[in-house]
């Protein structure tokens, strides 16, 4: 038997790996199985060339718990070690890998420590965060030299020892000695949840102890008429290895792009709208699959559904940062091996490759709305209010999106038909430009209770835009600032005449002693804190009160509400609307040659709650008064 020291010449490695790596310690599996994964594929490319002619036809990984005795195995068939290379590969600790790993992060905390040992060789020892002993028992696949088998063990300090061993078998068998502290992992439940999770797109076969599933007896049918089936026990299989993003566009069909959606996510009972294949070989590799959802109102629910992979390893799916923010919302795989696998997000998102990966995903997202567009632009019109919050998104957020964007983007009105930006500045040239040259898009939010400004402004010729998604403040915000000389204003945020100012305008039936007296009737039932006063001389056939809300404080306050934008700082918005007294309808002339000042009382009142009934503000008890005072006037 030999023994000595694991040769690390500066401080202990052990309690540095159980320090920094503990808030992720559930990786200690992930890496194991790599490693097995990694030992396996070598071996078929040696068969592949020549350089071993054993048996390679079972290659599965086997992963075992034994509760009784505290343990836990990864078995592999891969080429094994000799006592050479146990020396070399695990007594040595890739020395000079362990030094620089502790320079670089001895005086970082725990929470920058989530780049992973693994990126300097030292994968295997993130056993000993979850181990008081681990042993080592391998074969090597030579049938020459130095072949004999070797056990290998170490309780976590730097002593190991080392012997040959009577193993039979080719490849290594790793077996994890579980501390108390660590006894969750000691579950079947808790071990399968984690291979599920890194494992499941592994290119070998990973078992975990059997499972119990329903089959049909051939030729056989129980007394109903049906094909009889009968329990049986099988292995656990639990990864995919041919996974769909491996596989050639060409070779695949719609329903197969659909079954792997729900592998992906089994509790989702939505298809997806479409999805993109991508195989990039070059100038670094990429393949996945990106699948549209139809897109919540909370953004939120939508992220972290992407799943990042290396070499079908399950790196993360907590994407933020490392691909643009919009592209978050959709769902699917990215599988490149020029992603380090053992780094931190925060790493990633430095990293220059992945950079390089992130635009060229954006560029392949814009291509094909861009395709889906152009051919089948009847299809894609039918998808936009599922899609439209995604590329609003993207084009708030991602300044070279809007480029490509613009192409596809599109506006939708009240109607319910939809124009490119191009084709929609045709269509309301020159009838909704202001005095001024600029470019009005008018716009609700809600048609329904918006319908009595809406109308108006029809009457008008103007066109409306439906403008109801909940970025819809940011993306009006952006699309000003790329739509030269053109503003956006809600049908409600003025008056008809005012929403787009002509040079014409409409002489007021009333002079200015005669607004004063009406302003002081009405401002003794009237918030002033809440309505500020305007009067317009509107059409007689215009409502005689209006409530409207000034567009840039709303949108504001909306903005406010959503967070982001810049605009936290101004708190909470108070509510403040203007009440619009039309000085040329006959209602309000009225109110100068009424002589019962109850009368006049009652007018402004009512005129008042249908101006709010109109802005759906009219509410509670206000209501109910309403409705009583309106059936007693009719009775």
């Amino acid at each position: 038997m030999q023994k000595g020291k694991i040769n690390v010449q500066t401080e202990n490695i052990f309690p540095i790996i159980k320090k920094f790596l503990y808030s992720e310690h559930e990786i200690f599996l992930r890496e194991l199985i790599s490693n097995a994964v990694d030992a396996t594929q070598k071996l078929k490319t040696l068969a592949a060339l020549g350089k071993y002619n054993g048996d390679i036809t079972d290659l599965t990984i086997e992963v075992t718990l034994d509760k009784k005795k505290k343990t836990i195995s990864v078995k592999d068939k891969g080429i094994g070690m000799t006592l050479a290379e146990v020396d070399k590969y695990i007594n040595q600790i890739a020395l000079s890998s362990a030094e620089e790993f502790i320079k670089k992060f001895k005086t970082k905390t725990e929470s920058e420590m989530n780049a992973i040992i693994g990126h300097f060789g030292l994968g295997f020892y993130s056993s000993f965060m979850v181990s008081n002993k681990v042993e080592i028992l391998t074969k090597t696949y030579h049938t020459k030299g130095d072949n004999a088998a070797v056990r290998w063990e170490c309780d976590g300090s730097p002593d190991y020892s080392m012997e040959e061993s009577d193993k039979t078998e080719r490849g290594t068998e790793v077996i994890l000695h579980i501390t108390d502290d660590a006894k969750d992992y000691l579950e079947e439940f808790k071990l399968l949840e984690i291979l599920k999770k890194y494992c499941k797109f592994l290119p070998v076969p990973i078992r975990f102890g059997n499972e119990k599933t329903w089959e049909k007896v051939e030729g056989e049918k129980d007394k109903d008429g049906k094909d009889k089936e009968i329990e049986v026990e099988k292995p656990r299989i639990i990864n995919n290895t041919d996974p769909l993003w491996k596989k050639k566009p060409s070779d695949l069909k719609d329903e197969d792009y659909k079954k792997f959606y729900h592998e992906l996510y089994p509790y989702s009972f939505e298809e997806p709208l479409f999805w993109i294949h991508l195989n990039v070989d070059y100038p670094f590799n990429l393949t996945g699959i990106l699948y549209f959802p139809k897109v919540k109102k909370n953004l939120e629910v939508q992220k972290d559904k992407i799943q990042l992979y290396c070499n079908q390893v399950f790196v993360t799916d907590s994407v933020e940062g490392i691909v643009p923010d919009f592209l978050t919302l959709l769902h699917g795989v990215l599988d490149s091996p020029d992603i380090p696998l053992n780094v931190s997000r925060s790493f990633l998102q430095g990293d220059p490759n992945v950079k390089k990966i992130s635009n060229h995903i954006t560029k392949k997202v814009a291509d094909k709305l861009e395709t889906l567009f152009k051919e089948t632009r009847p299809d894609f019109e039918t998808k936009w209010d599922d899609i439209k919050v995604f590329i609003e998104y993207g084009i708030i957020s991602q300044p070279e999106f809007y480029d490509r964007a613009k192409k596809f983007c599109l506006l939708k009105n009240v109607d319910g038909k939809y124009f490119t930006f191009e084709e929609y500045e045709n269509l309301v040239k020159p009838l909704q430009k202001d005095k001024d040259g600029q470019m009005v898009y008018l716009y609700a939010t809600n048609p329904q209770e918006q319908y009595s400004f809406i109308q108006p402004v029809k009457e008008r010729g103007y066109d409306v835009l439906l403008m109801d998604g909940i970025l819809e403040s940011h993306f009006i915000n952006t699309l000003e600032q790329k739509l030269e000389k053109t503003r956006f204003t809600r049908v409600d945020a003025d008056t008809v005449d005012k929403l787009i100012k002509k040079e014409d305008v409409l002489p007021s039936k009333l002079n200015e002693d005669q607004q004063k007296s009406i302003r002081e009737m009405i401002e003794k039932q009237v918030d002033s804190k809440k309505f500020t006063l305007v009067f317009e001389s509107l059409s007689e056939k215009e409502s005689p009160f209006l409530i409207t809300q000034n567009e840039f404080m709303r949108r504001m306050k909306d903005m406010s509400a959503l967070g982001g934008g810049g605009y936290g700082f101004m708190g909470e918005m108070p509510e403040n609307y203007n009440l619009v007294v039309n000085s040329n309808n006959p209602l309000i002339g009225r109110l100068l040659i009424e002589p019962d000042g109850a009368k006049q009382t009652d007018i402004i009142k009512q005129l008042f709650d249908l101006a709010l009934l109109a802005q759906n503000m009219l509410k509670g008890k206000e209501l109910a008064d309403f409705i009583k005072l309106s059936t007693e006037k009719i009775g």
